[in-house]
């Protein structure tokens, strides 16, 4: 009797991943599958603060609506994905879908990462890929070295601009997402709420 291999793709191997490990994140970035445990409370609290945020400041005004853990499919490989954090989006987003559970780059407007393990990713490799996907504004919740960067104007695969904003500031979103928003670094960094 014969047996028959198959290798498995990458594709395949984060979908047998995502099954067997529920809560994880899986992506591929430029190739390379990444899979990241749950979040903590302090990371969860900030993404629930962000979107509330951005409910109070219009969102759906602009045409836009925040996100959580929806796929954007990157142009850097055939099957490469991620899973941002939070993300404005624009509202046809359902017109977008490209395969699996993800999105083409064009309808994501802001993409925030707050990082957890995988801060590597959130500081390299995603900075590459969303400026190549063409993600106009990046925000990343730098937990581990306690600040927030803010990217925007990617031209040519690379983000044009960079800010470092920290502790006691507030990070101005541009106003080309087409609302007015303010985000005190603090609440970015440790998730927790004005009292």
């Amino acid at each position: 009797m014969a047996v028959i291999q198959h290798e498995m793709t990458i594709g395949e191997a984060a979908d047998q991943l995502s099954s067997a490990l529920p809560g994880h994140r899986v992506e591929i970035l430029q190739g390379r599958l990444t899979v990241t445990p749950p979040a903590d409370v302090e990371h969860a609290l900030s993404l629930t603060w962000v979107m509330r945020a951005f409910f109070v400041a219009g969102d759906e005004e602009a045409g836009l609506r925040a996100v959580q853990g929806v796929g954007l499919w990157l142009p850097s490989g055939p099957e490469d994905y991620a899973v941002p954090d939070l993300a404005l989006v624009e509202e046809d987003i359902r017109d977008a879908k490209v395969r699996k559970n993800c999105y083409a780059p064009h309808v994501f407007r802001l993409v925030i990462e707050v990082t957890s393990s995988n801060w590597a990713d959130d500081l390299g490799t995603k900075v590459d890929c969303y400026a190549q996907a063409g993600v106009p504004v990046y925000l990343i919740a730098d937990r581990r070295h306690q600040e927030v960067l803010l990217y925007t104007q990617p031209r040519s695969g690379v983000y044009a601009s960079r800010e470092i904003f920290k502790r006691g500031m507030s990070v101005p979103l541009p106003e080309t997402l087409g609302m007015t928003v303010e985000l005190p670094v603090d609440r970015l960094l440790d998730g927790e709420q004005e009292r």
